[in-house]
């Protein structure tokens, strides 16, 4: 005690002498002011007034304006963003959505005042420059998901068909080129520049897209999901290479005049594959984990990503083309690769990314195309585009004899365009090739073409609809007491399955258990999937070798974990399924307690729900929302596990809250019989009393297991003796009974399983 008031004493000493001490050293400084002869101007205005005036100040400061820029392009393009997952479209057509929302064309034409505040004219350099840097760090990120190896050991049909699908698009829209070049190219432009640039345009293909949509649905580890990974990554090489040789050519003038730069850029490519990629595939092996990955290391490869985007820079084949080539000439070794994508994916994909698409909003007018003719022009446009890339994509794959099922795939795939598109076509406007109308044409062709791919899959697969079920579905068939668990953290998974076990240890082969992990895509890069599924199922065999129970898992990479989640528990029929609780990042902090959060945060699905009526504002849940959403679509009851520490279940207390609390008696059976648990039941408010079927119920089990189920009164329960027990099982109901009652047993409660009854 003496110790605590003595350090409140030196510090309000230290503090305060100090503070006199300033302030007679300002007053004695006041002094020489007045010898001085030092007059300050009268502004003629009250303090609160020179307030104002300074906050304004502040608030028009280039710095505060591209914070506030930032903080709004993040937001808007992260609300955009979730509403196309919820409508199954990649997040990058919202975010794309959001940039032209934020743009002229929407803000800008009904709120010019606000647009003009938010992006004066002034500022937009500060904004290019800023998603320039991000759109480097993302072309490195996208050089580095691509597998060299990969294309050299399966890149027999798929070189046939990706470079079918870049030179048909790319002849149709020189064709198309063609006939628009009087009407819609600037003037001075030459033909040669402005066909090449459509021509690129049109036979694009967004790699990263695609392989999260190939995720998504599953089939990247298919043969047809490895070819069109294949393409697309051979594409990806082919056409940047192609656009560096464009972007030069249009550069100088001509193709003669632009060998110079083409001839350097083939020195560069050299240099790089020759020479610096042998001395990164040397730091990197040395440094394959995240714990010898220092920051001199990590240093070296940003140094060699900055220059190699500065030479191609000055070359004149533009800095995102070195920061590609930078990325596909690190280390091979996929560890290595994972480490460094993780260190820059999150700043380059969530802070910076944005700002291109806001930054190529700001640049599409939509209010250009005023008439009928521009919205023809721009049909066309897409038209051609569609024709070049999907449909020379399938007769290719056609040709090397794929089915046509693959082959309508494998188009539909390729014709996704999504960022790079809108990259390619920032470098033309950037270049003055294209007209402010010609860019916004081929804006909204970017977002028809990486829209329609999902729809266009969904066609192909029901026209084709096969005969043979997948696992899911075979799971369906078996006719045992079935039950999914569905895990993030492999840890919590394990303890998911030795609870499942408890529940039907014993049953002579009655009953089955899945094992299922969710993998958000956004998370996910193409070629170390194996990884994340070995590394997430190794406690599950773990644990499934140590309960001598036999399970069956499922892996899959989604963009929607809680819609997935129901979804097969739907699908395949389960008894069961269990999950463990989420955690709400406001919980315990002092922003949870000012909002009165506990366990859920406020997301655009309930606020939904609150606004249609279907859920009151001012329920307490007793879940997080990704729980609360699981439950919500399932159709079959759901187990949600709070675990402190579970083991076994020898020891099972059972509140009986609410009269529908009667299900509960199954699975006290259950562990009854299958693991030979001591269950007491406990009555709330004499509820059981109250219900005769319950209490017959617990009767008859007590005659059958005499020595395994007893009935407790409430009232004279203690905490230690919930303390004591291995597992508690309560109904959804009575455990929203016990949060909004804050009962003191919250306090003391062993490891619970909630039970959400599905009838």
């Amino acid at each position: 005690m003496f110790k605590k008031f003595r350090n409140v004493f030196f510090y309000v000493l230290i503090i305060g002498s100090f503070s006199a001490l300033m302030y007679w050293i300002d007053f004695m400084g006041s002094k020489q002011e007045i010898a001085s002869k030092i007059v300050l101007p009268s502004t003629g205005k009250t303090h609160w007034m020179e307030f104002l005036h300074s906050l304004l100040q502040n608030i028009g400061h280039p710095l505060a304006i591209l914070l506030a820029q930032i903080v709004t392009i993040i937001l808007v393009a992260r609300i955009f963003g979730w509403i196309c997952k919820k409508i199954g479209q990649p997040t990058v057509i919202g975010e794309i959505l959001a940039g032209i929302v934020l743009g002229p064309s929407l803000v800008g034409m009904y709120f010019p005042e606000f647009s003009a505040a938010l992006f004066p004219v002034q500022s937009l350099g500060n904004l290019n420059f800023l998603s320039q840097i991000g759109l480097i760090l993302f072309m490195f990120i996208v050089g580095m998901e691509i597998d060299i190896n990969v294309l050299k050991n399966k890149a027999h049909d798929a070189v046939v068909v990706s470079h079918a699908s870049i030179i048909v698009p790319f002849s149709l829209g020189m064709g198309l080129a063609y006939f628009i070049y009087q009407s819609f190219a600037p003037v001075g432009v030459r033909f040669t520049s402005f066909g090449l640039f459509i021509g690129i345009s049109m036979s694009i293909t967004a790699f990263p897209v695609l392989a999260r949509i190939v995720q998504e649905r599953g089939i990247h580890k298919t043969r047809l999901g490895t070819i069109v990974i294949t393409c697309a990554a051979a594409d990806d090489i082919t056409g940047w290479s192609i656009l560096a040789a464009v972007i030069a050519i249009a550069k100088a003038g001509s193709f003669i005049s632009s060998l110079y730069t083409i001839l350097l850029a083939v020195a560069y490519v050299f240099l790089m594959i020759k020479i610096i990629r042998p001395f990164l595939k040397r730091v990197g092996d040395l440094h394959t984990s995240s714990a010898n990955l220092s920051k001199s290391i990590v240093a070296i490869f940003l140094v060699t990503l900055i220059l190699s985007a500065w030479t191609t820079e000055i070359i004149g084949i533009h800095a995102l083309f070195g920061a590609f080539m930078a990325g596909a000439i690190m280390p091979a070794n996929q560890k290595f690769r994972n480490i460094f994508i993780e260190k820059i994916e999150d700043i380059a994909l969530v802070l910076l990314l944005p700002l291109f698409f806001v930054f190529t909003g700001l640049r599409t007018e939509i209010g250009l195309l005023n008439d009928a003719y521009l919205w023809k022009i721009t049909g066309l446009i897409i038209l051609v585009a569609i024709t070049g890339k999907f449909v020379g994509s399938a007769l290719a794959a056609k040709f090397v004899r794929q089915s046509w099922k693959d082959s309508l795939t494998i188009g539909a795939l390729m014709n996704t365009r999504g960022l790079m598109e809108l990259v390619v076509l920032n470098i033309g406007y950037d270049l003055g090739i294209l007209t402010p109308k010609v860019f916004a044409m081929m804006v909204i062709m970017a977002l028809v073409t990486t829209f329609m791919t999902g729809p266009a899959l969904d066609l192909i697969n029901w026209a084709f609809k096969s005969k043979a079920e997948d696992k899911i579905n075979e799971i369906s068939l078996i006719n045992k007491f079935k039950i999914l668990v569905s895990f993030g953290d492999p840890n919590n998974g394990k303890v998911l399955v030795r609870l499942a076990n408890c529940l039907i240890k014993k049953s002579n082969g009655n009953s089955a258990i899945t094992a299922m992990h969710l993998f958000p895509s956004a998370k996910t890069h193409q070629f170390d999937l194996d990884v994340y599924e070995n590394e997430s199922f190794a406690p599950i065999f773990e644990e499934s070798k140590y309960i001598n129970q036999k399970i069956t898992t499922l892996f899959k990479v989604t963009n929607d974990i809680e819609s997935d989640v129901a979804e097969v528990a739907n699908k395949g029929e389960y008894d069961l399924l269990l999950i463990g609780i989420g955690q709400s990042i406001f919980e315990g902090s002092l922003l949870g307690k000012i909002l009165g959060f506990t366990t859920r945060i406020i997301n655009p699905d309930r606020l939904i729900n609150q606004v249609t009526g279907r859920e009151n504002i001012f329920e307490n849940s007793p879940f997080d929302e990704r729980t609360r959403s699981i439950i919500a679509k399932s159709k079959v009851s759901v187990g949600v596990l709070i675990d402190k520490g579970f083991s076994k279940t020898d020891l099972i207390c059972i509140p009986v809250i609410n009269p529908n609390d009667e299900f509960l008696i199954g699975f006290a059976q259950k562990l009854i019989n299958f693991s030979e648990s001591q269950v007491s039941f406990i009555d709330f408010d004499h509820q059981i009393h109250k219900n005769p079927q319950l209490k017959e119920s617990i009767r008859a089990m007590e005659q059958i297991a005499p020595n395994h189920v007893r009935l407790l009164n409430e009232g004279k329960i203690s905490p230690d003796f919930i303390k004591q027990q291995n597992l508690m099982l309560i109904s959804m109901e009575s455990w929203k009974y016990l949060i909004d009652t804050k009962h003191y047993w919250l306090t003391t409660i062993p490891s619970t399983l909630i039970i959400a009854e599905k009838e």
